[in-house]
């Protein structure tokens, strides 16, 4: 830890003999600056070089030590500088009256030079202790929210590692990650002032969402290639098996929690997205039927984003539709397959999804 050597030490008295006495004392240890009142002492103190210490007497002509040290403390430049007040006054009201105004100690008069140097090197230690430490704990801080910051990242480009490997079992989805994941976040911030979702959707619960986002069909890869890809319609038994994707990925993911065993706070909406994405809201989805408010928050939002998507892309077994003829869809599944009120805001800012969907679209192929 640093010593207290070189520190400059402002006397503010106005009595010329006691501040040559304390100027003799303290100058061969420390760099003194002098007041002759308190007005004169508060401009110094806001110059440089700033005081490490105030010695301040208390009854002064035009502003006491009192009124000082409060105009000390009132600003941020001086408000952390030790304040010992030198003062005649040795009853207990006065240094309680002191001390509840932020003065650091007393040392009364007759100055005792021992006294004097002991009460100021040890003002002195506890300031560039309590410095020391700040810097300890800025230190610790820094460390902290850079290792926070590194886990976020590890996060992030893990959830988006298995996300891509979902994508690649079917190519043709494009940037249906990068799409989705942006409805998402639109979606649930427009949301945020609704009367029914206020009190459920945060920042932290936005922050979430977009990072759970792109493993809504993490499941896929899961169902074989002659289902996934097929480029007509599926029959009643492949469409049996197309539909365990859902639960194939939050299953994957709850092993993945098992595996660490601990759940993992951004990984509770991936789970819900990808098991019940699916889901309507009339009850009549899949894999669980679940209907109305039963449905997770978080998959109801997907509901909205992923048939949206999936109805403006091209599939292996569809052609893309236009993105008036998708929100005319939406509309038509209000109350049937999309909550209400999320459907609602959606298509309050329809445009901004359009744009949204042409800033991520999938490039054509070469020919």
């Amino acid at each position: 830890m640093p010593t207290d050597s070189g520190a400059t030490i402002l006397i503010v008295d106005d009595d010329p003999d006691n501040l040559f006495v304390l100027n003799e004392l303290l100058c061969t240890q420390y760099r003194v600056l002098a007041a002759i009142s308190g007005e004169t002492g508060l401009r110094v103190a806001l110059g440089t070089p700033k005081p490490d210490l105030i010695l301040l007497d208390v009854m002064m002509p035009g502003l006491d030590g009192y009124a000082v040290l409060a105009k000390l403390r009132a600003n941020p430049v001086t408000r952390d500088i030790p304040v010992v007040f030198l003062t005649a006054l040795a009853d207990a009201t006065d240094e309680e009256r002191g001390f509840t105004h932020g003065a650091s100690d007393y040392i009364t008069k007759p100055l005792k030079p021992a006294v004097v140097l002991a009460r100021v090197r040890c003002q002195l230690e506890a300031k560039l202790a309590r410095e020391w430490l700040n810097d300890r704990n800025a230190a610790l801080e820094a460390e902290v929210a850079r290792r926070m910051a590194e886990n976020d990242l590890t996060q992030r480009v893990t959830i988006r590692a298995l996300a891509h490997l979902a994508e690649a079992r079917d190519p043709e989805t494009g940037n249906h990650i990068l799409r989705t994941q942006s409805y998402m976040k639109r979606l649930a911030t427009d949301l945020r002032s609704h009367p029914r979702f206020a009190g459920l959707i945060s920042d932290r619960y936005i922050e979430l969402l977009t990072m759970s986002a792109p493993l809504h069909d993490i499941g896929k890869v899961g169902i074989p290639d002659h289902i996934l890809l097929k480029p007509g319609k599926l029959t009643a038994d492949e469409w049996v098996v197309m539909k365990t994707h859902a639960q194939c990925g939050s299953n994957a993911i709850e092993q993945a929690e098992r595996d660490v065993d601990a759940p993992l706070e951004f990984l509770t909406l991936a789970k819900e997205i990808a098991h019940w994405h699916h889901e309507k809201w009339d009850g009549s989805g899949y894999p669980d039927g679940l209907a109305g408010e039963a449905i997770p928050l978080a998959a109801r939002l997907m509901a909205v984003a992923d048939v949206f998507d999936a109805l403006i892309s091209k599939r292996v077994y569809k052609e893309a539709m236009t993105t008036a003829e998708a929100g005319r869809l939406l509309k038509e599944g209000r109350g049937k397959h999309f909550d209400p009120d999320v459907v609602d805001t959606f298509l309050a800012a329809f445009d901004d999804f359009v744009a949204i969907a042409e800033r991520y679209r999938d490039e054509a192929p070469d020919a």
